[in-house]
């Protein structure tokens, strides 16, 4: 593997399961010796020729080795080799995704490396490096030359096969990609290694050393082993702990060739064993470890491991890792790369980033909205439907639940996505999107009491209507029941009346940055004005809902009402760290990037709260019975067809704000539940809004929404006054009024041609 020290076939040892045996023949084959205990004439002859063999082979051994370190010597002062000024920044490091509370979600890059300082790596585990690989590194200058001389000699008189690579020699082998078994590769790498030597201190190569090497695992720095052998860092490792790493040095893996299995004690636990044995006695012999500290020592418990445990970058394979995405676009907003190539970045940078995302609030998204969750509203419904939730901290702005899709690589359900060269992610809130609306006509000096007509209209290439419902309130609904009932036809009046684009500056202030019109194009709200885009392609519909916007865009809009207005752009980034290749230390590179702006009149958003907290009481999906929040549902239909394909529910508290949406995998077909039954928003989204917001506020204190303001003249709007009731007193919601309207859930019905949301 890349990274791995010299690896020799292995034979029985005495003290050194991977040395040299004892002397072949002791003790077995016939003596040659007579009755008188002399040896025989045969036997005299047979060892006299040996004796004669031998002195040829080491004279032979002495001829190479002498012209050997005169080629090195010749090489070293007539080659133009040098060393790379940049071998600290040539190591590629990978970077972590971090939860808010500092775990993990995911890392990400070309190889599992962790840069750590010398100073941060305890003496006992460089010792037992020392020990494991070359116990004269801190005595000779990156070659050992006597060692060669005995590898050699071993090698020519029948011993086990041994290489001679000094931990410098491994170095400048696996940090310049040296390749190959050929004596011109050898003679490079000695010549590197005492270029080394001569440039950087043992301690120094030692840091390069710990931070290349392959300790299998997928891990190629010593904090990586530390990690994937024992969970914790290598400043946490015990001398035990750090000997199985050590042992682990020489064969990280299993070698086809040989047969032999490696030292990972996953996979050959009694060689790792006799391995680890030969680390620590070297300890002992080299006066690092006491005798008596040597025969406490037992074996270490080691993680499990396994070629298809979840490693480098498997994050990014659960819903989670959906952030990479947003991270890496982030990073390019904050000038740490350039659009496009911040993933790379990430993947080599050696970055440490901390998101906004909640562990505990992320869980329960996983498990309530996704369909494998273990609380799952969609277990056991048609295998067409999926979710797609958000939720956004109001006073910051800061991402705290992402359920979009099962991997990072996948279609996007929440968010944005670049798909056969074109953007697509929207989905039509329908009645969700009213509270734009609604705030748009409060600014525009429009009450909740001003008077609406809701009934049907067909006006030229218009039909609006309310899901096919009747409104019991007619030609006098005011804003404020219009809203609750959701009616669409007062909100195609408002639109008409103020404008499309006061519409579509309001959504904006709140937070939706990108919508798509009829044919599915995409408008970036943020870099046009809303004038030009008024009435094409975005018509009067867009005051109920039929434009698409993304699930992110939506609970960001959400936060900022409740937030009273302030908004704070939704993100995922809290701080991003960088491992300084020279210090070892994590240097701080950007911070969350907070620019709160008062974008809706707080006094408007007042009266939009008071107005939506009506609606999850109304249809039962009020939070734990105590608790005050505001919500919206919304619906839009499957074509011109009477069933659905979108359904949404949104809503929030002071502390939090969150939207869900149902929808289809893929193409888009009608949403129905398993007994048939159409989708709406008071269905599933609702059962998956309340469930999620009931368990994450478990625990927050109890905050209530502001009471209305009251805000316009009560006399706008081109409804009438109603008639007195049976009692002399006007209809009010609905009450005390014949043939009572009850919102269920429905959220109206209409649009173009008949084709419209809910």
């Amino acid at each position: 593997g890349v990274g791995r020290a010299s690896v020799r076939p292995i034979s029985p040892a005495v003290g050194d399961p991977a040395g040299p045996g004892g002397p072949p023949g002791r003790g077995t084959g016939p003596t040659g010796r007579g009755p008188n205990g002399r040896l025989s004439p045969a036997a005299l002859a047979r060892a006299k020729r040996r004796r004669r063999m031998n002195w040829i082979i080491a004279g032979f051994a002495v001829l190479i080795m002498v012209a050997g370190g005169s080629v090195v010597g010749v090489t070293y002062y007539s080659t133009t080799v040098t060393l790379p000024a940049d071998l600290q920044d040539r190591l590629e490091l990978s970077s972590s995704l971090l939860f808010a509370d500092g775990r993990e979600i995911a890392k990400v890059g070309t190889l599992n490396r962790t840069y750590t300082n010398i100073n941060q790596i305890p003496k006992y585990v460089r010792n037992a490096v020392v020990s494991a690989e070359d116990r004269k590194f801190y005595e000779h200058g990156g070659v050992d030359y006597l060692g060669i001389m005995r590898a050699a000699w071993n090698n020519l008189t029948g011993g086990s096969k041994q290489g001679a690579s000094t931990i410098t020699q491994q170095y400048a082998r696996n940090a310049l990609d040296l390749e190959g078994v050929t004596y011109a590769r050898k003679a490079r790498e000695a010549v590197l290694a005492s270029k080394l030597s001569d440039e950087y201190s043992h301690d120094k190569i030692m840091e390069f050393y710990l931070n290349t090497i392959y300790f299998g695992r997928g891990a190629y720095s010593v904090e990586a082993a530390a990690q994937a052998y024992f969970g914790k860092t290598v400043t946490k490792l015990t001398v035990e702990e750090a000997a199985v790493l050590a042992a682990v040095i020489k064969q990280p893996v299993p070698d086809k060739t040989t047969g032999h299995k490696g030292f990972d004690p996953a996979l050959n636990l009694p060689a790792a064993q006799e391995r680890w044995a030969y680390v620590l006695n070297g300890m002992v012999e080299t006066g690092e470890l006491t005798p008596a500290a040597r025969q406490k020592m037992v074996y270490p418990k080691w993680q499990s491991w396994n070629d298809k445990s979840c490693g480098l970058e498997c994050g990014l394979n659960k819903p989670a890792g959906n952030v990479v995405n947003y991270v890496t676009r982030e990073m390019a907003e904050m000038g740490l790369c350039k659009e496009g190539e911040c993933f790379a970045e990430l993947r080599t940078g050696g970055y440490r980033i901390k998101t906004s995302i909640d562990p505990k609030m992320q869980k329960a998204a996983e498990d309530i909205a996704w369909r494998r969750g273990k609380d799952s509203e969609l277990r056991g419904q048609p295998g067409n439907l999926m979710a797609a939730l958000v939720a956004v901290h109001p006073e910051t702005g800061r991402v705290l639940a992402y359920f979009g899709g099962e991997k990072s690589t996948g279609h996007d359900y929440a968010g944005r996505n670049f798909e056969n060269g074109k953007l697509v992610g929207g989905h039509p809130p329908g009645s969700s999107f009213k509270v734009y609306t609604l705030a748009a006509a409060l600014q525009n000096d429009i009450s909740l009491q001003s008077r609406w007509d809701a009934r049907v209209i067909k006006e030229g290439p218009y039909k609006v209507e309310n899901a096919g419902r009747t409104a019991t309130c007619a030609d006098h609904c005011t804003l404020r029941e219009s809203t609750i009932k959701s009616y669409n036809v007062p909100f195609f009046h408002i639109t008409r009346e103020i404008g499309v684009e006061k519409v579509l500056d309001t959504a904006k202030a709140a937070g939706v940055t990108m919508m798509w019109d009829d044919k599915e194009q995409p408008t970036d709200l943020t870099k046009v004005d809303s004038k030009d885009v008024a009435r094409n392609p975005f018509d009067y519909q867009v005051g109920f809902g039929q434009y698409g916007i993304t699930v992110l865009d939506h609970a960001n809009g959400l936060a900022t009402f409740a937030n009273r207005g302030r908004y704070n752009k939704a993100h995922f980034v809290v701080e991003v760290q960088q491992k300084d290749r020279v210090t070892g230390e994590w240097v701080k590179r950007a911070g969350e990037q907070l620019k709160p702006e008062q974008r809706i009149p707080q006094a408007v958003v007042d009266d939009v709260s008071d107005t939506l907290k009506e609606i999850p009481d109304a249809n039962g999906d009020d939070l734990d019975g105590r608790r005050e929040a505001a919500g919206k549902t919304g619906t839009w239909q499957l074509g011109k067809t009477k069933s659905n394909a979108h359904a949404w529910m949104v809503g929030y508290t002071p502390q939090v704000a969150t939207a869900v949406w149902v929808g289809n995998v893929g193409a888009q077909k009608a949403i129905k539940t398993r007994g048939g039954k159409n989708i709406g928003g008071s269905d599933l989204p609702a059962d998956i809004w309340t469930s999620f917001m009931d368990r994450v506020h478990d625990g927050l204190d109890t905050i209530d929404l502001p009471d209305a303001a009251n805000v316009g003249d009560d006399d706008t709007g081109n409804g009438r006054e109603p008639d007195p009731g049976p009692s002399g007193r006007a209809c009010f919601l609905g009450v005390l009024c014949p043939d009572r309207g009850d919102n269920g859930g429905q959220d109206g019905n209409g649009g173009q041609d008949g084709n419209g949301g809910q």
